[in-house]
């Protein structure tokens, strides 16, 4: 069943067990065998990594990340990435909380500056994806990400982890050299904002 919570929505509150975050990606749906392979590679990874909620996890940890639409669903926020150099979808370590969907709004919000943002769930796509940043060990990113609608008219303000902000459409992205994983997360992201805004 598909919900569109908002922020301060009791479904949205921090969860500190990681037992809450293997819960909701064993019940992600995959849309194919690629999402179904991934989806057990990061069961099996915090199977073996309790610590997992925490960026101190050495070896990877979890993340949570925005695909955020505009009103009318044609167009996504991407952000120039100031440490990664990148054309990126907001995002970020989940820092303690389980609660997936909840840290993708807390960093779309955090990252966009948009004011009313709406985080739909379930989840739209799981990466994991190594991280190369310098000053910091190469290590693995497992990212549940989840389509974010923006209102009518959002005002864009992003903060110090980006250099810059533009709405792109689909087509647009490859462009921007986003890697097929972005793409395929804004494919499906966008196919879900336009059935659920008109």
């Amino acid at each position: 069943m598909i919900q569109i919570l908002t922020g301060g929505d009791p479904a949205l509150a921090a969860r500190s067990d990681l037992l809450d975050a293997v819960a909701e990606l064993a019940t992600y749906q995959p849309s194919d065998d690629e999402q179904a392979a991934t989806r057990q590679r990061m069961l099996e990874f915090l199977a073996c990594h309790p610590d997992a909620l925490w960026r101190s996890c050495r070896d990877g940890h979890l993340t949570g990340s925005a695909l955020v639409a505009d009103a009318d669903a044609e167009h996504v926020l991407v952000l120039f990435h100031a440490k990664v150099r990148r054309w990126l979808q907001p995002g970020g370590h989940v820092d303690g909380d389980a609660n997936l969907a909840a840290v993708a709004l807390r960093e779309a919000t955090e990252e966009t500056g948009i004011d009313g943002l709406r985080v739909v769930c379930p989840a739209i796509d799981l990466d994991i994806h190594e991280f190369h940043a310098a000053g910091e060990p190469d290590h693995l990113h497992l990212d549940t990400r989840f389509l974010v609608l923006a209102p009518a008219g959002a005002a864009v303000r992003g903060n110090h982890e980006s250099e810059g902000l533009r709405w792109v459409t689909l087509d647009q992205l490859p462009i921007l050299e986003a890697d097929l994983g972005t793409v395929r997360m804004a494919a499906r992201g966008l196919e879900l904002a336009r059935h659920l805004t008109r």
